[in-house]
């Protein structure tokens, strides 16, 4: 029998992180709960969770502000925001600081269970080693991508996701569906913004090998072709 995937929860609201805490623990997740941000860093360095989820607006240490403490000491662990926030700008900068996935409240528990699984599941999809896309070399492990001798570029988490999404379709095209319900769980609207958002992000990334292109299929997809 395999152990238990333990997963760092960091709600301020006693009442709702303890509604999250056992209905999380009812699906055989063992769950270490934290009131404020500071004590949710505490809990991180002295444990080995294997995912988390993280209210944004805390006491003592804001969600924003503990990821990217995280993401110094781990690139690899992935991260769910908690939220009531709901801009663009808010959404934009819990990716770019290295989020993997962001629900907004309220949200439903099955929801929140569906984005656990979709993330575990993923970032145990991982490549053997790094794999050229035309002049470039990327690492999905280390999330890295280095252009010829070049120093490497280091990818948000989710930038690398979604790199490696399309790279496993090369030259093939890849519906919208199907990349948001596999990096972001759902394919609504909102999500599809932010998605957007990262394309153009990896397009910049990419500029500098001209045979390297990711394509917009409008209405269909994205198709990443190279040399």
């Amino acid at each position: 029998m395999s152990e238990p995937i333990t997963i760092l929860l960091a709600e301020d609201e006693p009442s709702l992180g303890l509604i999250i805490k056992e209905s999380l623990e009812t699906r055989d997740f063992n769950i270490l709960l934290c009131k404020n941000g500071q004590e949710a860093l505490a809990v991180f360095q002295n444990e080995k969770p294997q995912l988390l989820v993280l209210d944004v607006m805390m006491p003592m240490k804001d969600g924003f502000t503990l990821a990217k403490e995280i993401r110094a000491m781990d690139q690899n662990i992935p991260i769910i925001f908690l939220t009531a926030k709901t801009q663009t700008q808010d959404v934009v900068e819990g990716f770019s600081i290295g989020g993997n996935d962001y629900l907004k409240k309220p949200f439903s528990m099955e929801e929140l269970i569906a984005r656990i699984h979709n993330l575990l599941r993923s970032t145990s999809q991982t490549t053997s080693g790094p794999v050229s896309i035309g002049n470039y070399q990327f690492d999905f492990t280390r999330q890295t991508l280095q252009f010829n001798t070049e120093e490497k570029v280091q990818l948000t988490h989710r930038e690398a996701h979604l790199l490696q999404l399309l790279v496993q379709h090369s030259n093939t095209l890849v519906e919208r569906s199907e990349i948001l319900k596999q990096l972001w769980g759902t394919d609504d609207f909102f999500n599809g913004r932010s998605m957007d958002v990262f394309i153009t992000k990896l397009r910049k990334k990419l500029q500098k090998d001209p045979s390297v292109e990711i394509i917009n299929v409008r209405g269909f997809g994205y198709k990443l072709v190279f040399d």
